[in-house]
């Protein structure tokens, strides 16, 4: 906590020089007691309401992810060779931008929050896919030949070995594609017509440049996806404990 509060003074810091020196027109870049201060507006005037919408969206698109995500993660690392012939497209499909695939979600979703909820989700299953699969490779060999030694059975080693010993770089994909997924969101948000949202509504208030509610909706959207990796970060904690031993 010490750590948190001390970066954090100093990025605010930081920020209040730069902007008390004018080395960017105050115009474009506000201080922290303005954007603050639109913070408190926003959140007074029903902000929360679009923090609520992005925040269902990312988990819906996140939670689609995991759910398909992992148990073909698993099952792919399983059969390494087979994993090894697919191993291109996979990283074809990864290595391109969801965005640039959204306008095909769309054709096929239409515009609304299905066509933004497939793009996130897409993204984030090929990122926690590839990563589940390599824990699931690059398990503890060691580990399952004691246990076949003892007598266990394939379904029991990859039960209590493989997956929790997979279990470590799953949770790597599950944080990188969690920030994917609100950055997609709020990307889709932005540009395509939403009722709601984050990304809403730092385009229309970059639109009528309302600058410091801008920054406002942008701050809160960080801490949204820093309380969303933290939370993850708190899982790993409890359910990996072991990892390292």
């Amino acid at each position: 906590m010490r750590k948190i509060l001390l970066g954090s003074g100093l990025f605010l810091l930081i920020w209040w020089i730069i902007t008390a020196l004018k080395l960017i027109d105050p115009f474009f870049f506000p201080g922290p007691k303005e954007t603050f201060i639109a913070l408190g507006r926003q959140l007074a005037s029903g902000l929360f309401n679009d923090i609520l919408a992005t925040l269902l969206r990312t988990l819906y698109a996140f939670g689609i992810a995991v759910i398909v995500a992992v148990p073909c993660g698993l099952a792919l690392g399983k059969a390494e060779r087979f994993y090894r012939s697919v191993e291109l497209i996979v990283d074809f499909f990864r290595s391109t931008p969801a965005t640039a695939l959204f306008p095909l979600f769309l054709l096929i979703f239409g515009i609304g929050d299905a066509s933004k909820i497939a793009a996130a989700a897409f993204a984030a299953f090929l990122i926690v896919l590839f990563n589940t699969a390599y824990g699931v490779i690059h398990s503890k060999k060691a580990r399952v030949v004691a246990a076949k030694l003892h007598g266990a059975s394939r379904w029991q080693i990859f039960k209590w070995i493989v997956v929790w010993e997979s279990l470590p770089q799953t949770f790597v994909g599950l944080r990188n594609a969690i920030s994917l997924t609100l950055t997609i969101i709020i990307v889709t948000e932005m540009f395509v017509g939403s009722d709601a949202g984050l990304g809403r509504q730092i385009i229309d208030f970059q639109i009528v440049y309302n600058i410091p509610a801008m920054y406002a909706a942008i701050l809160m959207a960080g801490l949204l996806g820093y309380l969303l990796n933290q939370f993850l970060l708190l899982a790993e904690k409890r359910i990996v404990h072991w990892h390292g031993h």
